[in-house]
């Protein structure tokens, strides 16, 4: 039946066979949507297709099906369903194709032309989809090809019944969402073989945006279309991952929810993932940990942490500038809804206070849910006033509002300092929120604008530091910053130097788990308190075993950071110099390696360079 609200225009159906030894038999069904059509006619004509299968001798079994996933969708979050709401978007240049290919498939099933064309049916049904025709071939010597026409496209699939193995597409104009049906098509293609020796069904699927939105869909903008973003050049666009499952997807009052269980198969191996599942004492049942499944939020489309990259994330925006810090009292962090930042901030045992500053309650309450892990304190619970969930900490304070008029309110330059509301100066803040190179507005605000800034400056203690996110570290041939996608982190820098820092720092990882190195910010307000940045590796162990706040075993609760990691963001990479070098006014400094810059502001070419030189040393220096 249609859809209530979809109309069906007239259509014209042309039909040719074309004689083929390859093809045992051809079945054509016209299905009528006119106003007269009901749904009794169309079943009407799906059992005239059974009687000639039958006919055929093609043996028919249903078999229920249970889906091995399922998308959540959170009740009370707003969330489309799977129909095409408007015909008008049927005659736009765009759509969604979804992949699937399955195997471990029953072949009886695979080789049964009635009853995949009966699924094929059920499956654009269920989907909220119009079907117009469909015909199928029963090929020679085995397998069944079958296409059908839809309103909203089409959908097509073949089957290597010996192999156990269905390939489909089905591709659909408009806007309803296609990646919720894969349940429904696990459920009703996924057909397991019969017998103790047979595998269970596995689907492999990539779903990709087709056509072209901008410029002919209204108002369309893609920042806020997260297929049109990470999660479709990521996760749902990749067809090679050997488990890819859609465990959440919801709206919060600002912005898209996702999460997702992969294996990719270049760094993690299914069969071992499931031996690792298994209880026979092997290595990877011992192990599992090493063989499991990496598990990616996404929010507004925009990957913010993964499982696999969680430790070297977190730990690598926070440690660094909370041991370079002497003593660490009171520390604030903006954004980290996941709370991992938090964890981190937390097993510092000088911290009296650390606020949390998050405008989104509804990411700290799915992220309790669905990454636990990002939330787990069990390992410094032990400790007097502790709790194994971050947030029970007696020092968290978590604040759900905006961090940016936080900052403005309490520690603008305009602030009235007789309002009767005064907050006290932090030691560090850590920005952990949207990327400089996110295309929309409110990152340009956080990365821009001079009364914020100004404000995070006023807001830290004399020998404070800020500490910063600031998205993809640049690759060697890439424009300047000033120039390319990271205009707004190139106005921080000079922003952060204008408002009175006086040294900044940059620095990369390349284990976050982003699918590229990620750049960390440090502007320290003094420029005395850089000296403890080049201290050494001993020196620094030194200073995490006093400082770290240990596991009931006695051993250290970091898992990524030490010593000879500060090590090695003592110093930028070789592609910051580079393209520091590449801005429209070459700096004096890239024009003479060996001149050392007046300035204190952000500078690679000086810290490679003259990397330990004081920077007290380096500006009186440059005064005399």
């Amino acid at each position: 039946s249609v859809s209530e609200g979809k109309h069906v225009p007239l259509t014209l159906y042309t039909s040719k066979m074309f004689p083929s030894a390859g093809s045992a038999t051809s079945n054509t069904v016209q299905i009528d949507r006119s106003s007269s059509s009901s749904a009794s006619q169309l079943e009407s004509k799906i059992s005239d297709l059974d009687s000639f299968s039958q006919s055929q001798n093609v043996s028919y079994q249903q078999q229920p099906i249970e889906s091995s996933f399922e998308i959540e969708e959170k009740e009370g979050e707003e969330s489309e369903d799977n129909s095409h709401d408007s015909d008008s978007e049927l005659h736009l240049p765009a759509g969604q194709h979804l992949l699937v290919d399955i195997k471990n498939v029953d072949p009886e099933f695979l080789n049964s032309e009635q009853r995949l064309a009966t699924a094929m049916v059920e499956l654009i049904t269920e989907s909220q989809l119009t079907l117009l025709s469909y015909h199928c071939h029963s090929l020679v010597p085995i397998g069944v090809s079958c296409a059908g026409v839809l309103l909203e496209s089409h959908v097509a699939f073949h089957t290597w019944p010996l192999q156990g193995v269905i390939v489909m597409d089905l591709f659909t104009c408009g806007s309803g969402k296609l990646i919720p049906i894969l349940p429904l098509v696990e459920k009703i293609f996924g057909v397991p073989a019969e017998g103790e020796d047979s595998e269970d069904p596995i689907m492999l699927w990539s779903h990709k945006l087709r056509g072209f939105r901008e410029g002919f869909v209204p108002d369309y903008d893609p920042s806020r279309n997260p297929l049109d973003s990470d999660t479709g050049r990521f996760i749902t666009g990749r067809h090679q991952e050997d488990v890819k499952v859609p465990i959440l997807s919801a709206s919060t009052t600002f912005q898209t929810v996702d999460v997702y269980d992969l294996i990719d198969p270049a760094t993690r191996n299914v069969q071992k993932f499931h031996k690792s599942l298994e209880d026979d004492n092997s290595y990877e049942s011992l192990h599992s940990e090493h063989f499991g499944l990496n598990r990616v939020l996404l929010l507004d489309g925009v990957i913010q942490s993964t499982l696999f990259g969680d430790a070297p994330y977190h730990e690598s925006i926070v440690h660094p500038a909370m041991i370079t810090h002497p003593n660490p009292k009171r520390v604030a962090i903006i954004g980290g809804g996941e709370g991992a930042t938090l964890r981190e901030i937390l097993k510092h045992n000088t911290v009296e206070q650390a606020v949390m500053i998050e405008i989104d309650e509804g990411v700290v309450s799915l992220s309790k849910d669905y990454l636990p892990e990002w939330q787990d304190c069990s390992s410094i619970a032990h400790h007097e006033g502790r709790d194994a969930w971050c947030f029970n900490d007696t020092r968290a304070d978590a604040r759900f509002e905006d961090a940016m008029a936080y900052f403005t309110d309490n520690f603008s330059p305009n602030k009235d300092d007789n309002d009767g509301h005064n907050e006290s100066p932090y030691e560090v803040i850590v920005m952990d929120c949207l990327d400089p190179n996110d295309k929309v507005e409110f990152a340009e605000f956080l990365y821009t604008s001079d009364t914020y800034i100004q404000s995070l400056h006023n807001a830290l203690a004399d020998d404070g530091i800020l500490v910063v996110q600031v998205g993809a570290s640049p690759k060697i041939h890439q424009a300047a910053d000033e120039t390319g996608g990271f205009v707004n982190r190139s106005e921080m820098m000079k922003k952060l130097n204008q408002y009175g820092f006086e040294s900044i720092h940059i620095y990369d990882e390349s284990h976050s788990g982003f699918f590229a190195s990620w750049s960390t910010l440090l502007a320290f307000k003094d420029a005395a308190t850089r000296d403890r940045w080049y201290r050494s590796p001993s020196e620094i162990e030194l200073d995490l075993s006093r400082r770290i706040l240990p596991t009931k075993e006695g051993k250290s609760s970091l898992r990524y950071f030490d010593g000879a990691t500060m090590k090695s963001y003592q110093t930028p990479g070789k592609f910051f110099e580079t393209v520091y070098c590449l801005q429209e006014e070459q700096p004096q400094e890239c024009i003479d390696m060996s001149y050392v810059s007046t300035s204190s502001a952000y500078n690679p070419v000086h810290e490679r360079h003259a990397i330990h030189k004081p920077i007290k040393s380096v500006l009186a220096h440059s005064s005399a």
